[in-house]
């Protein structure tokens, strides 16, 4: 039997919000399928697993080679947790500017960690990470994971399978943020085969300058090549505040201490439940909001 740590990645609990929801038509339910529960705490567990794993069966990964990515955080870390694991060394580029919780983190797992300009935010890691492989490509397997097939691959095989099995098929409703995009692309591809008439949305910033950490602006960011526009029926632009206080009454009103990502992703699930008479609408909580007790918004008020 197969006692790995990557034993443990996906079948994560789907969680009914039941307080946050109140006003909402008898028949309307909103589930969040609690990423955190994936061993290094994320919903990127999947497609670095993915990626990785079709890495080292290609051969592409090899034990004198190093995994190199750009990241802002919860890719990296789950990079770091596999190379970690199965003893392959790995290199992050990421914005300066991340929480001490993350450097602190990938630290530990003994990732080599090189800072972008926290001004550029993760289009300033993409174009560093860029520059290193193309400086010493013979070096590095670059993951790519903005460009990854096997991103949104993990997401069509295990994500969406799960959603599926969980609401005994009664999911009508997915609505999902865009940071790579893998999550999005890969879970709506598959729920739509289940169900051609799956109804999609797509959730991103509504401004360039925002606090939704992970989250593109895809409008002025760098569009991953994996990205499908195509797929969402509605794209909602989501607001920082709005999605911070959101993040403070899931701790107050469902207990469920996440991310200000996962706080966005509750806005904008409510915002299409509010429009349904009935019907199951499924989100994903990326992360919990343990890696997030530096930024600002976690000194009180607001939290």
């Amino acid at each position: 039997m197969d006692y790995s740590i990557t034993t443990l990645i996906g079948n994560t609990p789907l969680i009914e919000l039941t307080r946050v929801t109140a006003g909402l038509a008898p028949g309307v339910r909103v589930l969040a399928k609690a990423e955190w529960f994936n061993p290094s705490g994320s919903v990127k567990d999947r497609a670095a697993w993915n990626i990785v794993r079709n890495a080292i069966k290609t051969k592409q990964l090899t034990r004198d080679k190093t995994l190199l990515d750009a990241t802002s955080g919860n890719m990296g870390i789950a990079y770091a947790m596999l190379g970690a694991a199965l003893g392959y060394k790995v290199k992050l580029v990421m914005p300066g500017n991340v929480t001490r919780e993350r450097k602190i983190i990938l630290g530990a797992y003994g990732a080599e960690i090189e800072f972008s300009s926290a001004m550029e935010g993760s289009d300033g890691a993409i174009e560093l990470v860029r520059e290193i492989y193309a400086h010493d490509s013979a070096q590095y397997t670059y993951a790519d994971q903005y460009n990854n097939e096997a991103n949104w691959r993990a997401h069509y095989q295990t994500t969406a399978e799960e959603i599926w099995r969980q609401t005994n098929g009664q999911v009508t409703h997915l609505v999902a943020g865009l940071g790579t995009s893998g999550t999005f692309v890969g879970t709506a591809r598959r729920l739509r085969e289940l169900n051609p008439h799956m109804h999609c949305t797509s959730l991103q910033p509504d401004a360039p300058l925002n606090a939704i950490e992970g989250w593109k602006h895809m409008p002025t960011a760098i569009v991953p090549g994996i990205y499908d526009a195509g797929l969402a029926d509605v794209n909602l632009g989501i607001d920082s505040e709005a999605a911070h206080e959101m993040t403070g009454r899931l701790a107050r009103e469902e207990g469920l201490f996440v991310s200000p990502s996962a706080g966005a992703a509750a806005v904008g699930a409510l915002q299409v439940a509010a429009g349904l008479r009935s019907g199951v609408v499924v989100t994903v909580f990326a992360d919990a909001g343990y890696k997030y007790m530096s930024e600002k918004f976690r000194d009180g008020e607001g939290i």
